[in-house]
């Protein structure tokens, strides 16, 4: 588990006349291989999404359209982002508390996950993730 290795993915992006197309290919633009994706819309103030970590899923998060923000923290430091375009992807390593928030109306948001979900190793209390990463 290392906040450091949370980073933003430049998505390869063609243009021509039609438009644009990103494509993602899993082990080549992300860095694991993607067994689950979902997405998020109609989120609006005052709420939030996230508030846990995974211990063992990888997820790239996409901003498909709108505006969003993300806090990344390992219970010393916090990363904030600001995402706004389909072609660049936040890379969260397992165990990295996430919180998304600051939604704009229009918001949707793409997440690709390197495992399936599982409810039973969600860590949704911020004092037994800061026990787990031995912060506490």
């Amino acid at each position: 588990m290392s906040l450091a290795e949370a980073r933003t993915i430049e998505l390869p992006t063609h243009q021509d006349p039609r438009g644009f197309l990103s494509a993602i290919e899993a082990d080549l633009d992300v860095p694991f291989a993607i067994q689950r994706l979902f997405y998020l819309y109609n989120v609006t103030e005052p709420y939030e999404r996230g508030g846990h970590a995974h211990p063992d899923t990888e997820q790239l998060l996409i901003c498909m359209h709108g505006d969003m923000r993300v806090d990344l923290m390992d219970g010393e430091s916090c990363q904030t982002y600001a995402l706004s375009s389909p072609g660049i992807g936040l890379y969260v390593p397992p165990m990295i508390w996430t919180r998304l928030y600051d939604f704009t109306s229009e918001t949707v948001m793409l997440a690709a996950a390197s495992t399936h979900y599982d409810e039973p190793t969600v860590i949704r209390k911020w004092d037994q993730y800061l026990s787990l990463v031995g912060r506490n």
